[in-house]
């Protein structure tokens, strides 16, 4: 059943999570406080967030706890990742997932925040986002694209409607036609982490929505692959591909990103396309996973039909 978080209000207070690694720098994550504040939220870091333990925003333990104490904190209205990096699939196998279906609340990041989400929308059906990050976009030159989207996203309780291209962004149709179905997805990295475990990614029926950066072509090729063969590709409805940065080998001759993409989606005669506006490029749609949606690969279109949000 899908469960879906309420809509953050003005003056909602949007707690800040580090499930993954943590921060870079210090003054984005600053920035990207005031920049939520500006918009008219307040916003409570968890107690461990800007904690560092090596690669890891703290402990396992320390970053298990701020993520339920979030969920269960009835000050706080809606959550928000500080970055992704690495480190979100230590804690997935301990979280309390009957928590967070009794209190449902807009999560929001993306990276490797996926696997946050797709076990999240597996063990308790709740819609999340994947979107923008404290430290990373709000912290560090956010554009008004992301942030309108954002907006948009985590206060309408109406349907989003087409996903709109920034400006700029090149779209590649790959296998022209439409689909509809759920919307799933997130990072290729991730969404293949999850095969073979209890939360694994189910694209039956679904729009499959994947995104990479820093990959070179032929992991991307194995990955997808991988996917392939576990048959997640086959089962979807269709595949939308986000921006996938750096993505490229310049040190020998190499397949490009768009003929692997030609290549495999070529076999299953599924419509997708390449070049929706989100994942890790600088200007990034808000997506809510687990709504309806429809694609339109000729048009290089992606629609959300459903609520994420309720009142």
């Amino acid at each position: 059943m899908t469960i879906k978080p309420r809509a953050l209000a003005p003056g909602a207070n949007i707690g800040i999570v580090a499930p993954a690694s943590p921060a870079l720098d210090l003054a984005c994550v600053i920035e990207g406080k005031k920049l939520l504040e500006g918009l008219g939220f307040k916003v409570t870091l968890a107690p461990n967030a800007l904690k560092m333990d090596k690669y890891l925003a703290g402990t396992d333990q320390e970053r298990l706890a701020d993520l339920c104490e979030m969920f269960l904190n009835p000050d706080i209205d809606g959550i928000v990742c500080l970055r992704g990096g690495y480190g979100s699939i230590r804690i997935v196998p301990d979280i309390d997932y009957s928590l967070v279906r009794r209190y449902p609340k807009v999560l929001v990041g993306y990276s490797d925040i996926t696997i946050l989400q797709l076990a999240i929308l597996k063990k308790t059906g709740l819609v999340t986002f994947s979107g923008p990050m404290l430290a990373t976009e709000f912290g560090c030159e956010p554009d008004d694209f992301t942030v309108s989207h954002f907006i948009k996203a985590i206060t309408d309780v109406s349907p989003l409607g087409s996903i709109p291209t920034a400006p700029g962004a090149a779209t590649v149709t790959i296998n022209p036609g439409k689909a509809s179905g759920r919307l799933t997805g997130g990072n290729l990295s991730l969404v293949a982490a999850t095969l073979g475990t209890p939360y694994e990614i189910d694209t039956h029926g679904a729009i499959l929505y994947l995104e990479e950066v820093d990959e070179p072509p032929y992991r991307i090729d194995r990955l997808l692959w991988q996917l392939y063969l576990a048959g997640k590709l086959n089962s979807a409805a269709g595949i939308v591909f986000g921006e996938c940065i750096n993505c490229k080998n310049e040190k020998h001759s190499s397949y490009t990103l768009i003929e692997i993409l030609i290549d495999i989606c070529g076999r299953l005669n599924k419509p997708s396309f390449y070049g929706l506006s989100a994942g890790h490029g600088a200007c990034k749609a808000t997506l809510p996973l687990g709504v309806k949606a429809q694609m339109d690969a000729g048009k290089r279109q992606l629609i959300i039909m459903e609520p994420a949000t309720i009142k």
